[in-house]
């Protein structure tokens, strides 16, 4: 349509978010169809959140609020950052959004100029090309391999870095692929970051609280104080606290920053919702020993996942230390057709064959930057994934 931007035709739909509506329409059409598309928590939202919402609902706290944050919830920020990542951080470097992707947008929307470009590791989060795309930028990608379990080494990022880079992504552990940085990996990329003073790190510490087998999550900042006045840390409660549909993200920085974000959001949609700025408060200051009672569930069911799938000749699945996803490769079944006839000649042809013949709904790798794969969450029931499971393995088994 002619009256449309020109920015739009630069961005494409998430990929993700797609999977997710097309598996609700099949079940909708009454087909058995198990989607492992979500990144979404299954456990519902803590009792004690929950009832500091209502109670927030009751006390008449509905109003607007600033623009970005309620005082208090940005107080509880500051004292999260100081107890688990030993940053000290005042209110006025905080700011709050709707959700963490508002955050990442509102900041990329207030620094980047016509050509300055944006390092992003691959696989990579769906949104974060297109973000830096509808900011003006230029996203380049950076390729980590299954070799190094999808963690990009010092080498590659000093190679991405260029005069026009102004920031560099990190996501640790990382949507798609589950994969943590140890904080001896980090440092080796803290170690590039600190030779290119005019490059600025986004670190999207979302999955903080989601890990296993001991593994001891470490973020940029921490790691390299000398990165702490360019580092803007990114955070939320969605996944650790199951508040996805609430809409709660934060992020720490630099004042200057901060205030260029807030600016961003008073002219987008200013502040957050209240109630679940509240519910937000409780959700950092309360209790936080749920959080290792579903973690145990998640490990138990990454470990059932990559166990099966790594039965599967042709696939090969790596452990994640993190998050709720598993990025198995398929690069031997490509080439092979299914007993229907088609071709498996991406990865994209392979979910799609997937859902249709068998009614399991993944997402394709080629929507995060990195083929032949693919991603499967595994936050819902073990006997869904053993289910889904199973549907895969015979799929995968009827391919000639």
């Amino acid at each position: 349509m002619p009256f449309l931007s020109d920015t739009l035709s630069r961005v494409k739909p998430s990929p993700t978010i797609a999977v997710s509506n097309l598996a609700a329409e099949l079940k909708a059409q009454g087909k058995d169809v198990i989607g492992l598309g979500a990144g979404e928590p299954d456990f519902d939202t803590p009792d004690n959140i929950k009832k500091a919402a209502m109670a927030a609902m009751d006390a008449g706290k509905t109003k607007y609020t600033a623009v970005d944050g309620i005082a208090e919830l940005k107080e509880a920020i500051c004292a999260k950052f100081k107890r688990d990542n030993g940053l000290d951080y005042t209110p006025a470097q905080v700011t709050v959004g709707t959700g963490g992707k508002q955050v990442l947008y509102n900041a990329l929307m207030a620094t980047l100029n016509p050509g300055d470009e944006v390092v992003i590791p691959a696989p990579y989060w769906v949104s974060y090309p297109d973000m830096v795309l509808l900011a003006g930028g230029e996203p380049v990608i950076a390729e980590a391999q299954a070799q190094t379990s999808y963690k990009l080494t010092p080498e590659q990022l000093e190679a991405a870095i260029t005069p026009k880079t102004k920031w560099f992504i990190f996501n640790s552990p990382s949507n798609p692929t589950g994969a943590g940085y140890t904080a001896e990996e980090l440092k080796g990329l803290t170690d590039v970051l600190m030779r290119h003073p005019h490059v600025w790190v986004m670190s999207d510490d979302m999955y903080e609280h989601l890990v296993y087998d001991g593994f001891e999550f470490a973020t940029p900042a921490q790691v390299e104080p000398g990165l702490y006045d360019r580092t803007l840390t990114v955070n939320g409660v969605s996944k650790a606290y199951a508040m996805t549909g609430w809409r709660i993200g934060y992020a720490a920085g630099p004042k200057e920053l901060i205030g260029a974000m807030r600016k961003i959001q008073s002219q987008s949609t200013s502040n957050p919702c209240s109630i679940s700025q509240w519910a937000a408060v409780e959700a950092l200051n309360g209790p936080q020993d749920y959080i290792a009672t579903n973690n145990e569930t998640f490990r138990r069911r990454r470990d059932l996942v990559v166990g099966m799938l790594n039965e599967i000749e042709g696939m090969s699945c790596p452990v994640p230390e993190g998050a709720f996803y598993v990025y198995p490769s398929i690069a031997g079944l490509i080439g092979k057709t299914t007993p229907g006839g088609v071709s498996i000649d991406t990865d994209e042809t392979f979910a799609k064959a997937l859902l249709e013949d068998k009614g399991v709904a993944v997402v394709f790798g080629g929507a995060f930057g990195l083929s032949p794969c693919f991603r499967i969450s595994y936050a819902t029931s073990d006997e869904n994934l053993k289910e889904a499971c199973t549907r895969i393995q015979e799929f995968c088994a009827s391919l000639e």
